[in-house]
């Protein structure tokens, strides 16, 4: 009889989803270096059957709480990383959109972060590179820069009365 060492695969696999939603590769990945490949599946399959895991509940609990200062193409590469499928990825991005546009988030992020067009090509450079390393699509950014929003203060107000 061999002793054991240290907590199971079960007890690692809940101590992980108790810190937060994980996709099944995920867990899979991290609990690789402490049990084998029959343990580890058999715990993964009971979470499961359990409802404890879900990819699909991993992925909408991700998007939540980044959808307000992530575009599309950020979200959609970190799902990625997490090893969700791409028919669930493009579900819950397809959600997200149906809720709330990528323009509308693109929006209010820049609003929150600037809230005044840029004055110049080196303003604008610098909100555009801010808005797209967020994921913003190229064309978002560039409308949205064109065009600010109608409640942005204006960079030279005017002097009229």
């Amino acid at each position: 009889v061999m002793a054991m060492s240290g907590p199971s695969v079960w007890q690692r696999a809940l101590r992980l989803l108790a810190r937060r939603e994980h996709s099944r590769a995920e867990l899979a990945r991290k609990l690789a270096p402490h049990g084998t490949p029959e343990e580890i599946e058999e715990a993964l399959a009971r979470l499961e059957r359990t409802g404890l895991l879900s990819d699909e509940r991993c992925a909408r609990a991700f998007v939540a709480a980044r959808a307000e200062r992530s575009g599309r193409r950020l979200l959609e590469m970190r799902l990625r990383e997490r090893g969700l499928d791409e028919a669930l990825i493009d579900e819950v991005l397809d959600a997200l959109e149906a809720e709330s546009s990528e323009v509308e988030r693109a929006a209010a992020l820049w609003r929150r972060r600037f809230g005044t067009p840029p004055a110049d090509a080196k303003e604008w450079a610098r909100q555009a590179r801010f808005l797209a390393s967020r994921g913003f699509s190229p064309s978002i950014v560039t409308r949205l820069l064109r065009d600010p929003p109608e409640d942005a203060t204006p960079s030279f107000p005017d002097t009229e009365p």
